[in-house]
C-alpha cells in the first residue's frame, strides 16, 4: 500500500469499532515476530495527562542522547503523529510500509481462523511496536488507548509502570465508578516493575496500591513519596520544585502551563530516575534539560495574542474543571470567549457546568464530522441565552475573536476532535 491506501485502509476498520481484549493484538504480534519484546518501554495510563507525561518522559530519555520512540493517542491532524521516534512523526513511506506489513499479517492470521479482525487501533499498535524495534529506538514511550488491563499496548512489560490519575471518563468500558475504572488502570501495573502515580481517594488509589502489593511492583506515590511545589507561574510557563525521597530537592523549568502539568512533570521525572537508576545516561542534567524542552499541543496550548488564543482538549469534567482553575489564574478579569464542541457521549451538561460562567460568551460548533459528535443547536440549549450555535467553526473563530476583543482571551475547547478540526483549518496560521 501507499501512504493514501494505508488511510483507506485504517478508515475501514472503524467500522470494527472497540473491542477491549489481548487475544486479536498477541495472535497478530506473534505473526510479526513479537517486535515489542525487543523494547524497552514505559507504559502511561491513566484518565488525563498521559499524552503530556508521555511527551516529558521522552524529551528527558532524548536530552540524554538516547533514540525515543513514542506512541500516543488519538491524533489531532495526521495519523502519523502516533508514531514518533527523536521528536520527528513517523513519514509517509515507513507508516505505509509498516501498515502494509501488518494488514499482510491481520489477513493471514484471520484467513486461517487464528483470530478475529483485529480493531484499527491494534493495528496501529502492532505497526508502532515494529517501527521502533525496526529503528532499534532505545526506548519507547507507550501511552494507553483507553484503561489498560484490555488495552492492546498492555502486551509490553515495560521497566516503570505511570498511571497518571483515575477519574470519571470511558464509563461504559472501564466501569461505573472510580474502583472499577482504577482496576482497569491497575492492569498495566507488572510484577515486580515500580509504579508511580499521582492517584487519589480510596477508591482509586487502594485499587492500585493493592494491585501493586500482589505484584511486588514499589508504588511511588504523589504527595508521599514525591511532590512538586510552585515557585512561579504564567501562560508562557513555570518553576517548580521537586521533593522526593529524603534528600532530593532540585528547581524545574517547564513550558506548560497550568498548575496540573507541576504533577505531570513531577510523575515523569520520577519515572525517568527509576530508568536513570539502570541506566547511567539519563543523568540529572538531562531531567532538567528535557523537562524545561517538553512541549504537548492541544493542552492549554496559547497559539496567538491579543486577544491570547487557548487550545484545550478537556473533554471531561476533571478537565473541565483543570482549564477553569487555568483561567481563573492567569485571565481573572478578561472577557472570556469559547469556542465550544463535544462528543455526544461526554458529560456534557458537567463540563459546561464547570468551565462556563454567567458572564462568558459561548460560540458553539460540532467538534467534527462523526456521528459522536454533539451538534451545535443541542449544545447551545445546554448552555443559555449566553451560547450562540456557529454555522462553522471559521465563523464561531471569527466571532469569537470579535466579541472577545484585544485583551480577552479565546478558549477553543471540549474535544481533542474540536482542536484537530481547527488545526487542520490552519485558523491558527491567521491568528
Amino acid at each position: 500500500m501507499d501512504y493514501k491506501e494505508s488511510l483507506a485502509y485504517l478508515d475501514s476498520l472503524g467500522k470494527f469499532g472497540i473491542h477491549l481484549g489481548l487475544e486479536r493484538i498477541e495472535t497478530l504480534l506473534k505473526e510479526l515476530g513479537e517486535p515489542q519484546k525487543n523494547l524497552r518501554t514505559v507504559h502511561i495510563a491513566g484518565t488525563n495527562g498521559k499524552g503530556s507525561v508521555a511527551g516529558i518522559i521522552a524529551a528527558i530519555l532524548q536530552a540524554a542522547g538516547l533514540k525515543t520512540g513514542k506512541f500516543t493517542s488519538p491524533h489531532l491532524v495526521r495519523y502519523n503523529e502516533r508514531m514518533n521516534i527523536d521528536g520527528e512523526d513517523i513519514s509517509d513511506a515507513d507508516f505505509a510500509a509498516m501498515l502494509s506489513e501488518v494488514k499482510a499479517a491481520a489477513e493471514k492470521i484471520t484467513a486461517q481462523g487464528r483470530s478475529e479482525q483485529p480493531t484499527q487501533f491494534e493495528i496501529l499498535t502492532a505497526a508502532a511496536f515494529l517501527w521502533f524495534a525496526r529503528k532499534e529506538t532505545d526506548y519507547a514511550v507507550i501511552e494507553v488507548g483507553l484503561g489498560g488491563l484490555w488495552d492492546s499496548t498492555n502486551v509490553i512489560t515495560p521497566l516503570v509502570s505511570v498511571i497518571t490519575n483515575v477519574q470519571h471518563d470511558h464509563m461504559d468500558r472501564c466501569g461505573p465508578d472510580l474502583a472499577h475504572i482504577a482496576m482497569q488502570k491497575a492492569g498495566i501495573i507488572k510484577e515486580g516493575v515500580p509504579v508511580v502515580t499521582a492517584a487519589a481517594g480510596d477508591e482509586a488509589l487502594g485499587m492500585i496500591a493493592a494491585t501493586a502489593a500482589l505484584k511486588g511492583a514499589p508504588c511511588y506515590l504523589y504527595g508521599k513519596a514525591f511532590r512538586g511545589e510552585e515557585e512561579e507561574s504564567s501562560m508562557a510557563g513555570q518553576r517548580f520544585t521537586l521533593r522526593a525521597g529524603t534528600n532530593y530537592v532540585s528547581s524545574y523549568e517547564l513550558s506548560l502551563p497550568g498548575e496540573h502539568q507541576i504533577v505531570n512533570a513531577s510523575l515523569a521525572i520520577v519515572a525517568a530516575r527509576l530508568l536513570g537508576k539502570k541506566d547511567g545516561r539519563i543523568t540529572e542534567e538531562a531531567l532538567h534539560a528535557g523537562c524545561a524542552a517538553a512541549r504537548w499541543p492541544g493542552r492549554l496550548e496559547r497559539i496567538a495574542s491579543r486577544p491570547d488564543v487557548i487550545l484545550d482538549g478537556a473533554h471531561n469534567l476533571e478537565g473541565a474543571q483543570t482549564l477553569r482553575r487555568a483561567l481563573d489564574k492567569f485571565y481573572p478579569g478578561q472577557q472570556r470567549t469559547f469556542v465550544l464542541g463535544m462528543m455526544a457521549d461526554k458529560d456534557m451538561a458537567g463540563v459546561i457546568a464547570a468551565l462556563i460562567r454567567p458572564q462568558d460568551k459561548v460560540f458553539t460548533v460540532r467538534a467534527d464530522e462523526s456521528s459522536r459528535a454533539a451538534t451545535a443547536e443541542v449544545l447551545a440549549e445546554l448552555i443559555g441565552p449566553n451560547a450562540a450555535a456557529a454555522e462553522d467553526l471559521a465563523a464561531a473563530y471569527e466571532a469569537a475573536e470579535k466579541t472577545s476583543g484585544p485583551e480577552g482571551v479565546v478558549c477553543v475547547c471540549g474535544s481533542l476532535y474540536l482542536i484537530g478540526s481547527f488545526k487542520r483549518l490552519g485558523l491558527q496560521e491567521k491568528s
